[in-house]
């Protein structure tokens, strides 16, 4: 499958604006996330990126990590529904819509200015130096998957 390309400005735009369609009334068409969770969990990615919150797995664990849960990541297959997530991914806590909303519009456009070459080699928190093919197929693939969830 072919996913968006996160690193071309209209492909962002286009993006964002399934993002905008959302409203905090939105339900999702499968799931137990709100949408304002669901963009809370969507962040969680680009805070792996861009912030020092989540730890890094070490050891054996990231070796696991690696190996089986890799290649489902930035893999060309679309997610199934009600797959498990990560720790670090699930919110349950309420979270404010326009905030979350705003924060991953935010790290769209950032992503989307830093560039293809930006993300080129770059380490990820679990899987390693990726390609940027790989960057953006998990940021984009994820997002997919769950504007989907909401009908977006």
């Amino acid at each position: 499958m072919s996913w968006k390309n996160l690193f071309d400005a209209e492909e962002t735009k286009e993006t964002i604006d399934r993002i905008n369609s959302l409203t905090p009334e939105t339900n999702a068409q499968w799931g137990k996330m709100n949408v304002s969770q669901m963009m809370a969990h969507c962040n969680v990615a680009y805070e792996l990126v861009y912030t020092d919150k989540h730890p890094k797995p070490k050891g054996f664990s990231k070796f696991m990590i690696k190996l089986f849960a890799k290649n489902v990541v930035v893999g060309p297959k679309p997610y199934k529904k009600n797959n498990r997530t990560a720790p670090m991914f699930v919110i349950s806590d309420q979270r404010e819509f326009e905030v979350e909303k705003n924060r991953l519009i935010e790290h769209l456009n950032k992503t989307q200015k830093l560039g293809a070459e930006h993300f080129n080699g770059k380490e990820n928190h679990a899987f390693g130096n990726m390609s940027t093919q790989e960057w953006n197929t998990m940021f984009s693939k994820h997002l997919d998957h769950h504007l989907t969830q909401f009908g977006a």
